[in-house]
């Protein structure tokens, strides 16, 4: 049993949740290698036609877990293969993944959402790169999938500032393609599904 996600399988669709609710499902090493390793399974299983990924609680995710790694726990443990969150590296797989967006999507957890091919996102989402406020890079992809999605300025005055962008600024700019009312989230993700 995973012990920082829940899976679901319903059908052809496998749901994924985020489960550290009480970090906003903020991510150390020890849930990368377990959603690396989820999704895995997921590419590999011909029964799966199509993935969901959300967050418990009010957060999708709020990226790498700063604490986590300020305070020296795992040191020398690197994000898998597939980066951040088993996804943000996973150049490979063949099924589309829909990020399902309930809440704060910040850093890697913005970067996991642009590695998807569809984001669904609540009218309580809010999406950034905020790296540069603690002198980091948007380097789990963000640098390279937001200008692409976006275009070069928009995404410049994203990465350069870590501005937050709510969900109906998402979809104006074009990196969501739905945004619903909280309850609508999972029905509406699993209608595009």
């Amino acid at each position: 049993m995973p012990e920082y996600c829940k899976v679901e399988k319903d059908g052809r669709i496998l749901t994924v949740s985020l489960d550290r609710p009480d970090l906003l499902n903020a991510l150390h090493p020890l849930a990368n290698l377990e959603l690396g390793k989820v999704f895995d399974e997921f590419a590999d299983d011909p029964e799966l036609w199509v993935a969901i990924i959300t967050g418990e609680g009010r957060g999708f995710c709020a990226g790498n877990d700063l604490k986590f790694q300020a305070s020296g726990g795992m040191q020398g443990v690197e994000v898998p293969v597939r980066g951040f969150g088993g996804l943000t590296a996973r150049y490979d797989c063949d099924k589309p993944v829909i990020a399902a967006v309930n809440g704060v999507a910040m850093g890697g957890g913005f970067e996991i959402a642009l590695a998807c091919d569809l984001i669904i996102a609540s009218e309580a989402a809010t999406f950034a790169l905020p790296e540069p406020r603690v002198g980091l890079a948007a380097l789990a992809g963000g640098v390279h999938r937001l200008p692409r999605q976006i275009g070069l300025k928009h995404a410049m005055g994203m990465m350069l500032t870590g501005r937050r962008v709510s969900a109906r600024e998402g979809f104006d700019l074009g990196f969501v393609n739905e945004v619903v009312a909280p309850e609508e989230l999972m029905p509406t993700a699993r209608r595009w599904a």
